[in-house]
């Protein structure tokens, strides 16, 4: 009878352990994959877009605080992709079109970055931007042409780039909102295109109140 006991004993204690280690595992249950985690840790210390220098689909070069005291309504893609990325821009064309247009490049600006500067240059964004309707000033496309800076970029910001030959590359993929400031406050589906709507409207109309 006590050997019966001490092993359901065992088998409480081994239940108890399972379950606090899956609970700490995946982040009390929210990050049931590595890509959740990495969005949860992401929100959790709210990183600043490093001092890089940009360049656009029509040449101009800067950085950052160009958009100083604008959020900005950020993605990360390659044109060559044939894959994720063309729906991703498709999504921010219909996020882009539901802001009111007195906020865009007043308030707003959009940005899409890509990761593969090397064929990726001004004239190929700026026929890639064309087919989602970019007018290259409050949608912009740009690429960061120093390696070290665009690593710097997409680590700080949690994004994944493998190539994985023939011009390819593994990647994850969401919108991403940056404050007036350069810190990172959100990231959200690309896929939910009305919940990034209102989170976009939600900021906008906040600061318009304060």
């Amino acid at each position: 009878m006590l050997h019966l006991r001490d092993k359901q004993i065992s088998l409480i204690i081994l239940v108890c352990f399972g379950f606090f280690l899956f609970f700490y595992g995946t982040d009390g249950f929210t990050a049931f994959t590595a890509e959740k985690a990495r969005t949860n840790k992401l929100l959790e210390e709210k990183p600043r877009l490093p001092e890089v220098t940009l360049e656009d689909s029509m040449g101009r070069k800067y950085g950052f605080e160009a958009f100083s005291d604008k959020y900005i309504f950020m993605t990360f893609f390659y044109t060559g992709c044939t894959t994720v990325c063309p729906q991703l821009e498709r999504n921010v064309a219909k996020v882009y079109e539901q802001i009111p247009e007195n906020h865009l490049g007043e308030d707003i600006v959009f940005l899409s970055v890509s990761f593969d500067p090397k064929k990726d240059v001004p004239e190929v964004l700026k026929r890639y931007g064309s087919h989602f309707g970019s007018d290259e000033e409050t949608w912009r496309l740009a690429r960061v042409p120093k390696e070290g800076e665009l690593k710097q970029l997409l680590d700080e910001f949690g994004v994944i780039a493998i190539p994985i030959g023939d011009g390819d590359f593994q990647h994850n993929v969401a919108f991403y909102l940056v404050d007036r400031k350069g810190f990172l406050i959100d990231v959200m589906d690309y896929n939910d295109i009305g919940g990034a709507v209102e989170r976009v409207m939600e900021v906008l109309d906040r600061t318009k109140e304060g």
